[in-house]
């Protein structure tokens, strides 16, 4: 057991694998787990989970920097980046990183009946592009290798393009305040530490109108539980027209995890994981990053015992909030040995 942040945690010695799966505080999986033994008993009733959905929408409204009726809920960041993609005029010229995950560039790529056309371009390379798009959609913090996005650079070079970020390997440990941004797209179940089968989606004021609901639905109504039957259309005025029917338990997990993180100095965690990460690069005699994501070169069958991923040929280690300086400790000692 490990106590971070005022939590505690069933975390094992040497998960560096947030990246892939966030494994979340106790008060989030007994939350969850007292839900599936409601479930098992017949003891709750579908109107009970809207306050779960409600709490979780707020928490990510405040972790973005926007409010709760800008805020959409999905269940995977590429339905909801699907949404934007659809909604940005025929003949779109999209700029995305080059090896962006797709996620967030498939949902365009299938827009090519439209005459949507995409350019991948190196990171670094992204904000001075701009100029020549329409639209921008990248990951704020890449999902291969942890490199950030330059947003200050996005934000002042965005005049006439429509921004799609997705937060879901930055929200939760990097301090991001984009509620300038047109579409901020995140999944829950990785550094958000919620179960999986959440996502939301803030939507700008501006581009609201013109987001179409493609999977339109009764959740969307202004009054969910009197748009259950019969036409006409009758969609919620807020960003919540968009909203996907929620996954129950994956709610009933974010509605304490997200509050939670969104009540904790933001940058105190991303000083303890870009921290931990490196400690790590240093012991690896390799320079400092600002991540909490490290991509390195190494064989991963040297690292029995410690959960980490492999992407584009490398190892990735992720430093989490329940990370301890003995995290780094064994994995430098695997990778050092």
């Amino acid at each position: 057991m490990r106590t971070a942040f005022g939590q505690t945690f069933d975390i094992p010695p040497g998960y560096l694998n947030t990246a892939s799966i966030g494994v979340p505080p106790t008060i989030v999986a007994d939350a969850v787990a007292a839900a599936v033994q409601r479930w098992r008993v017949g003891a709750d009733a579908p109107p009970g989970f809207d306050v779960h959905v409600a709490d979780a929408r707020a928490g990510f409204a405040a972790l973005v920097g926007t409010n709760a009726a800008h805020v959409a809920i999905g269940a995977t960041a590429s339905q909801l980046v699907a949404i934007a993609a659809a909604s940005v005029p025929d003949g779109s010229r999209v700029l995305v990183p080059a090896g962006e995950f797709t996620s967030t560039t498939f949902p365009f790529a299938a827009q090519a009946r439209r005459g949507i056309k995409i350019t991948e371009v190196p990171l670094a390379e992204i904000p001075d592009a701009m100029p020549d798009h329409d639209v921008l959609a990248a990951g704020v913090v890449q999902s291969s290798d942890g490199a950030l996005l330059d947003l200050a650079a996005v934000r002042r070079n965005r005049e006439g393009v429509t921004v799609v970020l997705d937060v879901t390997q930055a929200l939760g440990w990097l301090p991001v305040d984009l509620a300038w941004a047109d579409y901020v797209v995140g999944a829950g179940y990785k550094w958000l530490m919620t179960p999986r089968g959440a996502a939301w989606m803030a939507v700008h004021p501006d581009v609201l109108d013109s987001a179409r609901p493609i999977h339109a639905n009764w959740y969307a109504g202004e009054d969910p539980w009197q748009t259950v039957y019969g036409l006409p259309l009758r969609l919620a005025g807020d960003a919540r027209r968009l909203d996907l029917s929620p996954t129950w338990f994956a709610h009933v997990g974010a509605a304490v995890a997200l509050p939670w993180l969104a009540s904790l100095d933001i940058a105190e965690v991303y000083r303890h994981n870009v921290g931990l990460a490196n400690r790590l690069l240093d012991r690896l005699g390799l320079p400092p990053g600002d991540s909490a994501i490290v991509s390195v070169e190494a064989d991963p069958s040297r690292l029995a015992g410690i959960r980490h991923s492999v992407r584009a040929g490398r190892v990735r280690l992720s430093f989490a909030l329940s990370n301890t300086v003995d995290d780094v400790d064994l994995v430098s000692a695997a990778l050092i040995r």
